[in-house]
């Protein structure tokens, strides 16, 4: 038994006021209060907290400033904590303190919880129905048998992640909370608009709501307090359990296997670029059936994919081994970066046009990482094509005249008729003249290929892709030339 220095016992009696009205008080909550030195109430936001003033014989107090006080929630169950114990040590030797919450003590009360775990005090306590035994009653469900589990709103997100359902949502206090709930679970894009919930609200009042609604209007069909919950029977596949399970096999592999031991951020360069070139491939494939999409491109694409996320997640496991960042840092830099390059989007700043995007981003990246020029950071290893194509999306991003489409098209028609009918000839020793020469007709051909990159770029046209789909059926052709010619095939 807990003392306080005097040696007198500090007692506190824990009572729940049920989950409704004061007609679903326990009887044993109201003698517990009636014969208490003193009585706190977390909270008098509770359709039962007035029975404390009706029933008890000590003072009553309510312990809602510490809310306002608090920043945290932690914070204020800390200071609800502190304020019991003290009260019970004040009248230690004289009798106890009954602190009154909510529903049932043993369901979602941190502090009652946190109590139990005080050794300055001893803690007894009085059940009560909670709100739990009013849900199942109104949805008919039970429990045990569905394979309930109970989430805490305010941190849907990561209590939540690689849940199926079916789901409770307590502490649904809010717009707010419901919202991050609604953005937190998977589909939120409308793809499923069979997909619904249930609210409960005000249970075992007379306003009582128990109202079935889609996914997108948890948070606009009514307005929500700490008597709110909601009910979700299924999520969608949880994106979060599938990322952490691909996190720990990454893992597994590196300690496992012996490949997998020996690379390092330079060996595993060659297959990145590899990947992403094969996850190009799958997109272009894609890209030109659209929107009559063969399943097995499809998968195709689904897995070039996963084999290029698995290269991002095996260097962030590097990163993670010599002590630089980790996977969770890679997408909050990746989460900041994107909030900070949208201000059109989370701000106040206004973005009409896909041009007006593409402008304000540039500046706010440059601006961002302190770099002299927004060239900074453009990879050397591009494409030619797509270099070129780059960089005079930069120019225009700094409003830099590069002339307009046509333009483009006199150099390329002045670029062909500088050629004529002759080059400069191959084999033996290479004049002066004629390194000169080439010299020359490489730098015309460059400036003329850098005029059809922007021109390509201006018609709304990727060149690299351009080029890349050309050649694509270039090949296709040749192929089927070389299945029909006579002879044996090559070794």
């Amino acid at each position: 038994m807990a003392a306080d220095p005097g040696g007198a016992p500090a007692r506190v009696m824990v009572v729940g006021l049920g989950p409704a009205g004061v007609e679903l008080v326990p009887a044993a909550t109201v003698d517990a209060l009636r014969e208490a030195a003193r009585c706190l109430v977390r909270t008098a936001h509770h359709p039962s907290a007035a029975v404390v003033d009706e029933v008890a014989t000590g003072p009553v107090e309510t312990l809602d400033h510490l809310y306002d006080a608090a920043d945290t929630f932690d914070d204020v169950y800390a200071a609800i904590v502190e304020e019991v114990v003290a009260a019970a040590r004040a009248v230690a030797g004289t009798g106890y303190v009954a602190y009154a919450v909510p529903g049932s003590p043993l369901v979602a009360e941190r502090t009652v919880a946190l109590l139990r775990t005080d050794g300055r005090v001893s803690v007894d306590v009085v059940p009560a129905l909670s709100f739990l035994d009013l849900a199942w009653a109104r949805l008919g469900v039970d429990p045990v048998d569905a394979g309930v589990r109970i989430i805490d709103g305010t941190v849907f997100a990561t209590e939540a992640a690689g849940e199926r359902g079916p789901l409770l949502v307590a502490q649904c206090h809010s717009g707010a909370v419901l919202g991050a709930i609604k953005l937190a679970a998977d589909d939120v894009s409308g793809q499923d608009p069979a997909r619904r919930a249930v609210l409960l609200h005000h249970l075992g009042l007379p306003d009582e709501r128990v109202v079935e609604v889609p996914w997108a209007d948890i948070d606009r069909t009514l307005d929500p307090d700490h008597l709110t919950a909601l009910w979700v029977t299924r999520l969608a596949p949880p994106v979060a359990a599938e990322l952490v399970g691909l996190e720990e096999l990454v893992r597994t592999l590196r300690a496992q296997c012996p490949w997998d031991q020996r690379q390092t951020h330079g060996s595993l360069a060659r297959h990145l670029l590899e990947e992403a070139y094969e996850a190009l491939d799958a997109i272009e494939v894609v890209a030109a059936t659209e929107p009559e999409v063969a399943p097995l491109d499809i998968d195709h694409l689904e897995e070039e994919l996963g084999d290029l996320l698995f290269q991002v997640y095996f260097h962030a496991l590097l990163a993670t081994e010599a002590g630089y960042f980790t996977l969770a840092d890679v997408a909050r830099t990746l989460h900041d970066k994107l909030v900070s390059r949208h201000p059109h989007v989370f701000g106040d700043a206004v973005a009409v046009t896909p041009e007006d995007v593409a402008a304000r981003w540039e500046v706010l990246k440059k601006a961002e990482k302190g770099r002299a020029s927004v060239t900074d950071g453009i990879p050397r290893a591009l494409p030619a094509l797509a270099l070129a194509a780059k960089l005079q999306r930069k120019a225009e991003s700094l409003g830099m005249s590069t002339g307009t489409l046509d333009d483009r098209r006199r150099q390329i028609a002045a670029g062909l008729e500088s050629f004529g009918d002759t080059a400069p000839g191959g084999g033996g020793e290479a004049s002066g003249e004629t390194l000169e020469a080439t010299s020359q007709t490489a730098e015309a051909l460059g400036e003329m290929l850098f005029a059809v990159a922007d021109a390509a770029r201006r018609l709304g046209v990727d060149p690299e892709t351009a080029l890349r789909g050309y050649a694509g059926g270039f090949r296709r052709r040749m192929e089927a030339a070389e299945a029909l010619m006579p002879g044996e095939s090559p070794d």
